[in-house]
């Protein structure tokens, strides 16, 4: 039966549909493919692209974690897990009264959504560009703290140290410690009734940031 496009048309070839589905596969043939060579080629991110969570740190070292679970409260798919602790003076984490005593992230619900970016009061979570998430098991998807933490730069002392003298948390919030005080020292807790070890924060120079402090 002849095909019609409409109640009073002309009748149409048959053999017009199956060349205008060649005309289109032939067109398509000749223009520059879409295809993306990942992983072979590397794939280039947005500045602002929301990859894989960093916890960080003041310029001192010191953790801006507190311990709040805002992230977590804020977090539509249920994906975070904090447990908060008191800093003592013995072993301070952070520059306020608490810290991130446990801080875990499922990847294998995180929907990277950015909540806990905005729910963060101390700018302590951020996204980075990472987006290498996927694993064969789910256990390798919960993320923890020592994975999030950002690592060591230039002046920093690994936490617990005691904070810079003569400033508060306050003072780290509006950004007037810029780096540890000279002769900061990581306080390394051993088991319950021996003295904490401290870890020296003389590094010699081309040293690494990873290798700047010394355990005993």
């Amino acid at each position: 039966m002849p095909d019609r496009s409409s109640e009073g048309d002309t009748p149409k070839s048959p053999w017009l549909n199956p060349a205008a589905g060649f005309g289109v596969t032939f067109k398509a043939m000749f223009k520059k493919r879409l295809t993306e060579q990942y992983p072979e080629q590397e794939k280039t991110t947005a500045p602002r692209f929301h990859g894989r969570h960093q916890l960080n740190r003041h310029p001192d070292g010191l953790e801006k974690c507190i311990g709040c679970e805002l992230c977590a409260w804020a977090c539509p798919a249920d994906a975070i897990y904090v447990e908060g602790a008191d800093n003592t003076e013995e072993e301070r984490y952070s520059p306020g009264e608490r810290y991130g005593r446990v801080y875990q992230i499922n990847y294998a619900r995180c929907i990277l959504c950015g909540l806990c970016i905005e729910a963060c009061p101390t700018r302590a979570l951020t996204m980075t560009n990472e987006f290498e998430l996927a694993d064969s098991s789910r256990a390798n998807l919960i993320y923890t703290k020592e994975q999030l933490l950002a690592g060591l730069e230039e002046g920093m002392v690994d936490s617990p140290h005691s904070i810079f003298p003569g400033t508060d948390e306050q003072d780290y919030y509006r950004g007037l410690v810029t780096e540890a005080a000279p002769g900061t020292v990581r306080q390394v807790a051993l088991s319950k009734g021996e003295a904490p070890q401290e870890a020296a924060a003389d590094f010699g120079p081309g040293e690494p940031a990873s290798k700047k402090v010394i355990g005993g």
